[in-house]
């Protein structure tokens, strides 16, 4: 069976493509994300609505609080042969309660969780919160 493009040959420029099909990606308009801005806005805007711009934000990082964190578990290993640790010392200003303990110890931490301090509580030990700010709570007047 002779194909359609065969009755054109000779007689049109284009052979029955039209004038840019078959070169390419001309008849898809581009290849990827091609024309976007341009001739394929209505099918970014309804398709794509979050493709482009910033969304959320980030705090800004003078603002961010990060804790020097150890676990009830790394307790034993810290306090040596006493039974009271300061750690802050350590430089470590929050207790995590994520593992086991069997001695007891006295903490003395900035920050704790209440799972840590339940954990520390149940061995025998007790978890004092220090304040690590110099001044103090501020007052509003």
């Amino acid at each position: 069976m002779v194909s359609r493009t065969n009755k054109f040959r000779g007689r049109s420029r284009y052979h029955g493509r039209g004038k840019k099909a078959g070169r390419g990606a001309g008849m898809r308009g581009g290849r990827g994300n091609a024309g976007l801005n341009k001739h394929k806005v209505m099918t970014r805007i309804k398709y794509m609505p979050r493709h482009w711009g910033m969304y959320g934000f980030n705090r800004d990082p003078s603002l961010r609080v990060r804790h020097n964190t150890c676990n009830v578990s790394e307790l034993s290993a810290l306090v040596g042969d006493g039974d009271s640790i300061n750690l802050s010392e350590h430089n470590i200003n929050k207790l995590l309660g994520s593992g086991q303990i069997s001695t007891a110890i006295h903490v003395t931490v900035e920050h704790a969780s209440a799972n840590a301090v339940t954990k520390v509580e149940a061995a025998g030990g007790s978890v004092t919160i220090e304040d690590g700010e110099e001044f103090g709570e501020w007052e509003e007047e």
